[in-house]
């Protein structure tokens, strides 16, 4: 019988400017090789403090609306009393009070139960930290 827990570690290069970065097909790899055709559970966790993991449609312009909203709610000025860094980084650390840094999956058949247009997302505004560690665990 296969392990009922596993676990890895992916290093994303998200850059020195905001993005949506689409993890979907590193989930998928993972899960082929992790569930082995079982039923469980995927979690997706980002250990910052600065960045999320979201539940989106990419490529039509919605993940490029998630910045410009994060914009909106949370400007990127000198408001936030949080001050170290680029202007406006305080808002990068209220990010994952709107982005929580985890998300949990369901996994049928060792595939990826996600909506037609759903896509696992790392959402990071922090343009000072380009390297970010995003854990993928698989429970089944």
């Amino acid at each position: 019988m296969e392990a009922a827990f596993t676990t890895r570690v992916l290093h994303i290069a998200s850059g020195t400017r905001e993005r949506v970065v689409d993890l979907t097909r590193d989930c998928e790899a993972f899960l082929d090789e992790a569930a082995a055709g079982r039923d469980g559970l995927l979690n997706v966790f980002v250990p910052h403090a600065t960045a999320g993991i979201a539940i989106i449609e990419t490529g039509a312009g919605s993940d490029d609306d998630l910045l410009t909203a994060l914009h909106t709610l949370l400007p990127a000025d000198d408001r936030w009393q949080h001050r170290h860094g680029s202007p406006g980084h305080g808002r990068d650390h209220v990010l994952p009070a709107f982005v929580p840094p985890h998300a949990t999956l369901p996994v049928i058949g060792g595939r990826l139960e996600l909506g037609t247009w759903q896509s696992v997302c790392l959402v990071d505004t922090n343009k000072d930290n380009p390297e970010r560690q995003v854990r993928l665990s698989f429970l089944g």
